[in-house]
């Protein structure tokens, strides 16, 4: 879709200059350089002029629901006084280093935006060499790397921003216990919570300010591993320094352990229902809906804690069937002397309270 896109709206453009000779993700017609002069070989001769593309040196930091413009411009060393006829390509890096996702393709004032981003990213041009993305309405999948290409001819440049969210991580199990999810299970578990498989850059930022937990758990590059803040016998033993433990990639089909989730800010608002008795899992479901509600679920109970200082030391039903309560401010009788989000397990029975979620 991306070649018929790109060859369609330059053979409406280029008509006049015959076939498209050269292709390297996109089709390139034969550009005139500055003096009207192609070579033999229909090849850009660019009398020792340099494409420079210019980008954000520092990451950029955003939330869910946000929009963010990820910076690019470009120009041209010795300056050129004619404007120049170039394409523009957003791409987003896959982790696991295979084929770019196409973000948006430019060429003149038409442009495209592809996949997940479609409706939500456009260029801004303020200035005339001005390329930079927006992407709106900020989703959990979109942090990571973004390059922002420039052709012009036969020549190719390009620089990389780096996105990254706000957020919160997580270890998560589900209610069938410790070590039962492989790779692909376990990214499907955390979108089930609201949130996604959290990265290796997310677990180090979490485990800097204070994440410690003792069950090794999947990442988005599919490696396993886990943050150790307090040293102890269980947990790679005493005499190893605090830090993120590793146990390197592992087959993303065979081998099986928890999950650390990755969410954001929240497009709405978890509250404990006031109710006049506690609740069964089914009746706690009904309860929210008949609020004008659903039943939270994990990921939106750790972002309200997170983002929102929720503090509430009533344990309560979630959608996955757990019970759990958020503390800001830790006291007795509410758990630890850390704030964290607590957790009852699965219990089978039972009757608790509810947290309930409403889209604002």
């Amino acid at each position: 879709m991306l070649l018929f896109f790109l060859t369609v709206m330059l053979q409406q453009t280029d008509r006049g200059h015959g076939g498209l000779p050269f292709y390297n993700g996109f089709y390139y017609d034969r550009v005139m350089n500055d003096n009207g002069d192609i070579n033999g070989n229909g090849e850009v001769q660019f009398n020792g002029v340099k494409l420079v593309v210019e980008t954000s040196y520092e990451t950029l930091f955003t939330y869910r629901g946000a929009n963010v413009t990820l910076p690019c411009s470009y120009h041209y060393v010795p300056k050129l006084e004619a404007p120049r006829r170039i394409r523009i390509k957003w791409s987003k890096l896959r982790e696991d280093n295979t084929k770019d996702q196409d973000v948006l393709v430019a060429v003149g004032p038409k442009h495209r935006s592809f996949g997940e981003f479609r409706g939500r990213a456009h260029l801004r041009q303020g200035s005339p060499q001005e390329v930079s993305l927006v992407i709106q309405d900020v989703r959990l999948h979109d942090y990571g790397r973004y390059r922002c290409e420039i052709i012009d001819g036969l020549e190719d440049e390009s620089g990389i921003v780096d996105l990254e969210l706000r957020g919160v991580v997580f270890p998560y199990q589900p209610h069938h216990g410790r070590y039962t999810l492989n790779f692909h299970e376990a990214k499907k578990a955390c979108e089930r919570q609201d949130a996604v498989i959290a990265s290796f850059e997310q677990l180090f930022k979490a485990w800097s300010e204070g994440l410690d937990w003792c069950n090794a758990g999947w990442l988005t590059d599919g490696t396993v591993q886990y943050p150790i803040a307090l040293p102890r016998e269980p947990c790679g033993g005493k005499g190893l320094a605090p830090g993120i433990r590793n146990y390197g990639e592992r087959h993303k089909n065979l081998h099986r352990y928890d999950v650390f989730c990755f969410s954001s800010a929240l497009k709405g608002k978890v509250y404990y229902l006031a109710h006049p008795q506690t609740l069964t899992l089914e009746e706690a479901k009904q309860a929210c809906q008949d609020d004008q509600a659903e039943i939270a679920k994990v990921g939106q109970l750790y972002s309200a804690w997170k983002f929102r200082s929720l503090d509430r030391c009533d344990a309560g039903w979630l959608a996955d069937g757990s019970v759990r309560y958020p503390i800001s401010s830790p006291r007795p009788n509410c758990g630890p002397p850390e704030p964290g989000v607590r957790s009852f397990g699965f219990p089978q029975g039972g009757r608790f309270g509810v947290y309930c979620f409403k889209m604002s």
